[in-house]
């Protein structure tokens, strides 16, 4: 399936997985609209777009704000017309035993970014993505699938997220749109660095193993895939798939290794 002169939104679009989809998706020449907090960051991939033969509108937006996702899509169907495609990948992550944890506020913050922002841009978007019979795509996380230790705000958002696309895929069907959640392991992206902190503030570091981290290059080449066959889910690693199996009959064991990687990245 080419995108050639289709209109695709995507929010988190000025580093990590959002700017490398919409340049890997640009070689199609569609009609890109890229979102994020930065204008600065959004210019140089519209122009990097732009440069491989995609149309491109640029529109400084913020997910957790409503009043931004309404003039988001706005923005979108006044340049194109019509939305083909809405990406939902814009998130925030956080690393912090539940314990720890000083500023509780980070709960709401991390559902107003990575759930809430889905569900605005969604619903703004959703009667063009009817009329277009077109593609609803959430970036959500392993961490959205199964309990992370040391995650319990991120995860409590990325579940939320993904529980909310679930439930408007089956709706979603009837009007001919598609629903797929896409969810990557570890991917080398700074989303982890610029995370918070048990105080809300900005870690600086991953609390994570990233020496095995996917190249945001692979990542975003299984997305596309996926997005070209209307895949309703994409779980990106071996690993990750035999995870999603041993928690439906040995929980347990899954608990027992989520921990044990947690020690490995503490030494």
């Amino acid at each position: 399936m080419s995108y050639a002169g289709k209109t695709i939104v995507i929010t988190g679009a000025s580093e990590g997985i959002g700017a490398e989809l919409a340049l890997q998706l640009a070689a199609d020449r569609p009609n890109l609209v890229i979102a994020a907090r930065r204008l600065d960051r959004l210019e140089a991939v519209a122009e990097a777009c732009r440069a491989r033969g995609a149309a491109v509108v640029a529109i400084a937006a913020d997910v957790a704000d409503d009043h931004d996702c309404r003039a988001l899509i706005d923005g979108a169907l006044a340049a194109f017309g019509d939305i083909d495609v809405l990406v939902n990948n814009a998130g925030v992550s956080m690393h912090a035993r539940f314990d720890e944890i000083t500023d509780f506020s980070t709960f709401e913050r991390l559902w107003r970014f990575n759930c809430l922002g889905t569900v605005q841009c969604t619903r703004h978007a959703y009667p063009s993505l009817k009329r277009r019979r077109g593609l609803i795509v959430g970036v959500s996380s392993l961490a959205g699938k199964t309990g992370v230790p040391e995650r319990t705000t991120y995860c409590a958002s990325k579940f939320a997220q993904t529980g909310f696309l679930e439930a408007l895929r089956v709706e979603a069907e009837e009007h001919g749109v598609a629903v797929l959640i896409a969810c990557p392991g570890v991917v080398a992206t700074e989303i982890r660095r610029r995370g918070l902190d048990a105080r809300g503030e900005v870690a600086g570091v991953s609390g994570l193993e990233e020496r095995a981290a996917m190249p945001v290059e692979e990542c975003v080449r299984q997305i596309v895939v996926a997005m070209r066959a209307r895949r309703r889910d994409l779980i990106m690693t071996t690993q990750g798939k035999v995870g999603m199996w041993l928690k439906l009959i040995a929980p347990r064991l899954v608990d027992r290794m989520a921990r044990s990687a947690l020690a490995r990245t503490r030494t």
